[in-house]
């Protein structure tokens, strides 16, 4: 081989000449692959410097950087991030390690104080299921968008925003989709305190935001110990399509509340939920390749991402207003808007607009019981939707 060729072929080994020789393009003549690796500065950007869910951003950026890497393959199958994606993610193992953690970590006591709070853990996913049918409409009018019904019901889980959940069912319904799914669930979950305090003072009057809660009761240990035992046993009697996450999430939180089994929760809680929070979001990074993102179907999904999250706050919120209505003891309608399960953040922004209200009003317990009931709900909303599409 003479001295010509074998330059040649270095330089075609080159980022530079995979960029210029890109197959992909964004306006007719940026390299996809370029434009993709900025997208993942800028998720790098939100999490360190605007400390953006910097637990997922972070890997999910780097990923994506990586993932755009000209020549090399890194997200295929015997690349180093194809590899993890292929092990956890393909076949739904992340998520469902990522609920036993989440379970390890959850107090379902305020929930089980105050029973009635799980309805607005339920009436926040109607956020969901009013974005799957606004996604098949837009498929049938809006040009440049067409979602199959796998497709939207992938999206709408959004609306939860329950990373986990949005992961496990975008794997089951549409895989292809799984990048763009991800970055809007986790993209809302950090923005929770930027787009959730606007629409609680839409649909709240300054008096209803100062309302003062009764103090919670005391819950036993073995009310604790008997939940998860009787909310996976409804799920598999009623819906066992959402049995995995259920499961996952009934286990750790089983393995917390039992309390003989300290270390197995522990690990769960920590070195088990830390290690796979890493491996997951490298995964998730990885789909966002060039080819599979820059699409106008994406765009369609980060908008209808944020559709799902602004109806499923707003219909929290006004379940509560109702409920305060008729219910003997008060109930800030505040604490509706957690009813998305975005733990424990969305109940952190409802105890902060509440108290610029009422310096003296602490909501944040009384929050957390239609936070944790979110958890649930996406979980059974994600199954509901699996069990209509025919994916167990």
């Amino acid at each position: 081989m003479d001295l010509g060729t074998s330059l040649a072929q270095l330089w075609e080994s080159t980022g530079i000449y995979g960029f210029f020789h890109s197959d992909m393009r964004l306006l007719g003549f940026l390299p996809g692959e370029a434009v993709m690796i900025v997208i993942g500065l800028v998720l790098l950007y939100l999490g360190i410097a605007k400390k953006f869910e910097p637990l997922l951003l972070v890997p999910i950026g780097f990923g994506g950087v990586l993932a755009n890497v000209p020549l090399v393959g890194i997200s295929g199958a015997e690349g180093f991030l194809g590899i993890i994606y292929g092990f956890g993610i393909a076949n739904g193992l992340f998520p469902l390690m990522i609920f036993m953690g989440v379970g390890a970590m959850t107090d379902f006591g305020p929930l089980l104080a105050h029973p009635k709070t799980a309805l607005l853990g339920a009436a926040a996913q109607f956020g969901i299921f009013f974005t799957l049918i606004s996604a098949l409409v837009a498929s049938k009018f809006v040009p440049g968008l067409s979602y199959t019904v796998e497709q939207a019901s992938a999206i709408s889980i959004i609306g939860g925003a329950d990373g986990p959940t949005a992961i496990f069912a975008a794997t089951r319904l549409a895989p292809e989709l799984l990048g763009a799914i991800a970055v809007a669930a986790y993209s809302y979950m950090a923005l929770v305190p930027i787009i959730q305090p606007p629409i609680m003072k839409l649909f709240t009057t300054k008096a209803e935001r100062q309302i003062v809660m009764k103090q919670l009761r005391h819950v036993s240990k073995r009310e604790k110990i008997l939940f998860p035992l009787v909310v996976l046993a409804l799920c598999i009697l009623f819906l066992p399509a959402a049995t995995p996450l259920i499961g996952a999430l009934m286990f750790g939180n089983l393995a917390k509340e039992s309390g003989v089994v300290d270390r197995l929760s522990d690990t769960m809680q920590n070195a088990l939920i830390n290690i796979v929070t890493i491996l997951l979001g490298l995964a998730v990074g990885s789909r966002l390749q060039a080819e599979t993102f820059l699409q106008p179907a994406t765009l369609g999904i980060i908008l209808l991402g944020l559709i799902a999250f602004a109806i499923g706050t707003a219909t929290g919120l006004l379940l509560a207003k109702v409920m305060n209505k008729f219910s003997k003891d008060p109930i800030n309608p505040l604490i509706g808007a957690a009813g998305v399960s975005a733990v424990p953040m969305a109940a952190r922004v409802v105890s902060k607009v509440g108290q610029q209200e009422n310096p003296q009003n602490v909501l944040l317990m009384h929050a957390m019981g239609p936070n944790v009931a979110g958890v649930i709900g996406s979980a059974v909303a994600a199954g509901i939707l699996m069990a209509l599409n025919g994916v167990l």
